[in-house]
């Protein structure tokens, strides 16, 4: 009964923020104020209506179209507000009640919004990845001194430094700058968890990222010139991690070191 209380107020908590990130996903990289206008079409101008902000069900009462004007209204609006619910629910049955669980959401927010708009655009913002440094350690900062184990915010620290040497050097190979800005927070969040939490997210984000760009490549979608956004495969490398770093951990482990 607690669990599915947590995973109800969770889910509805998602939905209502999943509603917001469609905010932010459009109106970040056009460098327009989350504020001010109000949610409105874009075409006839006219303001959404409160029944028809409600998340999802909004979209699904108007049948993909603006109320007034009739413009087809993307189903990505509504497959994002379900899909940070749902994302919401995976990281509260990892954490449970737990106090680390609002900073883990936070990093699902962001990492919903930044998956986006990297997608959109090609582009991290900084108005994003920067201040999520400062959101991190105050949320995971007290975590750590309550459970008397700061040792997890210094192996964080030192998986941030880790993870952004590397992606510096990678970045004189074509990595992208804000990925290079990215790789410490994932590193943070990760380090925090534990050193396998850090293998497995960066291994992971790199292999996902060569899957996705071999198989475009095969299906000659894609050349090895074209420009495939990066930060995805980190964001999905790193919720892999969070979700598996330890059963994944032990199975490479065992790979290498069969029991005799």
């Amino acid at each position: 009964m607690p669990g599915t209380l947590l995973f109800g107020i969770v889910a509805l908590f998602g939905l209502a923020i999943g509603s917001f990130l469609n905010v932010v996903i459009h109106r970040v990289p056009r460098d327009e104020s989350l504020v001010h206008p109000a949610s409105h079409c874009p075409q006839c101008g006219n303001p959404v209506r409160a029944r028809h902000n409600v998340p999802v069900l909004g979209w699904l009462m108007l049948r993909g179209r603006c109320a007034d004007c009739g413009l087809r209204i993307s189903a990505r609006y509504p497959l994002v507000e379900a899909g940070t619910a749902a994302l919401f629910v995976a990281v509260a049955a990892r954490f449970g009640w737990s106090w680390e669980l609002p900073a883990y959401l936070y990093l699902a927010a962001v990492a919903v919004a930044l998956t986006m708009i990297d997608l959109d655009v090609m582009r991290l913002p900084d108005k994003i990845v920067l201040p999520s440094y400062g959101v991190a350690v105050a949320l995971l900062t007290p975590v750590s001194i309550a459970a008397g184990d700061p040792g997890a915010l210094l192996r964080g620290g030192i998986a941030a430094i880790v993870l952004y040497v590397l992606y510096r050097v990678l970045a004189t190979f074509g990595m992208g700058g804000g990925d290079v800005k990215l790789a410490p927070l994932l590193g943070f969040y990760l380090g925090w968890l534990g050193w396998g939490a850090v293998a497995v997210g960066a291994f992971a984000g790199f292999l996902l990222g060569g899957l996705v760009g071999g198989t475009l490549m095969t299906l000659k979608l894609a050349s090895r010139k074209t420009r495939i956004p990066f930060g995805p495969y980190m964001l999905a490398g790193a919720f892999l991690a969070v979700f598996a770093a330890a059963p994944l951990a032990g199975w490479y482990t065992n790979l290498l070191l069969p029991a005799a």
